[in-house]
């Protein structure tokens, strides 16, 4: 007697007659739950590709540009636009307003220059004593007060009011739509909060081109600074520089020097750091191998002053109220200018070179919170100090402990930054990472550059500057790998 294999029952009757095989499922059937089984798989077929087949093809025919408006993304879109447009005739009343108090300020002062002359040609007049000397006596005081006013509107008021060129602007780079596939198109504003969920982390913004001097690449990025719109201002230390990249662009703009190296006025020689002076509108740089600190107009200058003479600069910043310090590597101490002071005054280090706390022993940047207290990052020590304000020595706040790669330890710090919890970013030059420290810790945290010195992304070799923008997130100058990364500070 045979008996019939196992796997050929069928699997619904459990019939030995299964003679048809199903290479979808791998299971047999006898002839008559075969039939029964294409007709499950027919409608399966209907019911979950055909019907959704149909259902996505009715979607999508029902997307037509009539109906695009309703998509949330064009809700964004619309109301960016609504709060630029705001923001744009809010800005322009203000400047309206403020023009109208500029000139009613000066009518009245130009009505109290005017009152004695009125008051002399009345009395001249009705006495009828006058001569020819009177007249022209008079008439020199009339058009003196006739050229102040014409003074005023011509060139007072002219620059007083300053309209930046909007054909300047790269409108395209205020709002626009990047298809990034497979995701979404995403929409970008530079005059909206960034959703932080959605940056990758982290992001080249300037460079990544290689090495050189064309307008999509860097040379040896050192110092930057983020202004509030997101356009950073970098100093490119070989290319004797200073470049303006602009929030999503892809190049950047020349700004300050470019003129070959040199120490004519528009000229710069090995620059370490730039800052925006908001309230002249001015950038202020360090040309280090000039030695000097040049004040250099932001909008279309040509020619910077010298402002500072004889001084190590590598590192600057300024205070809330307009002071500016800088880091003088070559005599080991900050100092604090006020505008047209050349002089300044000492405000951490000027004992020599060393490791006390009143010491510093080559200073590279330095940064000022909002107490006054005053951070620099001593390269030589390997270790951040902080100076209180007023303050004879400093205490030490990261480093400290000898040249090295331990959590506890820093190599040629250069850049750093502090937040406004006060947690501290350091720019390990030679380690190739930046390091984090929290107030009071006796350690830090290693941010960026956990794998080492490299060139892919999280990766750093001999980072420089430092920067943050309003809303936390912090931009390093990748010195060696000629880029300008962003990472998100969560």
């Amino acid at each position: 007697m045979t008996t019939e294999n196992e796997s050929n029952l069928c699997s619904i009757c459990n019939k030995s007659s299964a003679k048809c095989f199903c290479v979808g499922c791998k299971k047999y059937f006898c002839s008559k739950d075969f039939k029964e089984h294409e007709q499950q798989l027919s409608t399966k077929f209907d019911n979950e590709i055909v019907r959704s087949h149909d259902e996505l093809l009715d979607q999508i025919q029902k997307l037509e540009k009539s109906n695009y408006s309703s998509l949330d993304f064009f809700d964004r879109i619309e109301q960016w636009k609504k709060t630029t447009i705001k923001k744009v005739e809010e800005a322009a009343e203000k400047a309206r307003h403020k023009l109208i108090e500029l000139i009613e300020k000066q009518r009245i002062k130009t009505i109290q220059q005017i009152e004695p002359i009125t008051k002399e040609i009345r009395r001249r007049q009705e006495e009828e004593n006058f001569i020819e000397n009177d007249m022209d006596h008079l008439k020199q005081k009339l058009n003196e007060v006739q050229q102040k006013v014409e003074n005023f509107f011509q060139k007072h008021i002219k620059r007083s009011v300053v309209i930046d060129n909007q054909n300047q602007i790269d409108w395209n780079q205020f709002i626009y739509v990047r298809e990034e596939p497979p995701k979404s198109p995403l929409l970008y504003s530079s005059n909206l909060k960034t959703n932080a969920e959605s940056i990758e982390n982290p992001v080249i913004v300037a460079g990544g081109n290689g090495e050189g001097s064309e307008m999509n690449q860097l040379n040896c990025p050192w110092g930057l600074n983020v202004d509030d719109d997101q356009t950073i201002y970098i100093a490119e230390y070989n290319n004797h520089r200073i470049v303006r990249w602009k929030y999503g662009a892809t190049a950047g703009r020349v700004v300050a020097g470019g003129n070959g190296e040199g120490n004519r006025p528009n000229q710069l020689r090995g620059p370490t750091n730039v800052i925006i002076d908001k309230q002249t509108d001015n950038l202020i740089i360090c040309d280090y191998r000039n030695k000097r600190v040049v004040r250099w107009p932001r909008q279309n200058g040509t020619n910077g002053e010298t402002i500072i003479s004889n001084v190590g600069c590598l590192g600057s910043t300024m205070d809330d109220d307009g002071f500016l310090y800088i880091a003088d590597f070559d005599k080991h101490e900050v100092r604090r200018y006020q505008m047209e002071d050349h002089q300044g005054v000492v405000v951490a280090g000027g004992n020599g070179p060393g490791n006390h706390l009143d010491q510093l022993n080559n200073p590279r940047y330095v940064f000022v919170d909002r107490n006054h207290s005053i951070y620099v990052s001593d390269y030589s020590n390997h270790r951040v100090m902080k100076w209180m304000n007023g303050a004879k020595q400093g205490i030490v706040v990261a480093g400290g402990q000898d040249q090295g790669n331990s959590l506890a330890q820093l190599s040629n710090p250069c850049g750093i930054v502090v937040d406004r919890s006060g947690t501290i970013y350091v720019a390990d030059c030679s380690n190739h990472r930046i390091m984090r420290w929290s107030p009071g810790d006796t350690q830090g945290t290693v941010f960026v550059g956990e794998s080492g010195q490299g060139s892919q992304m999280k990766q750093l070799s001999y980072p420089i500057g430092l920067s943050l923008d309003r809303d936390g997130n912090l931009y390093v100058s990748d010195q060696r790998n000629h880029r300008v990364q962003k990472f998100l500070v969560n």
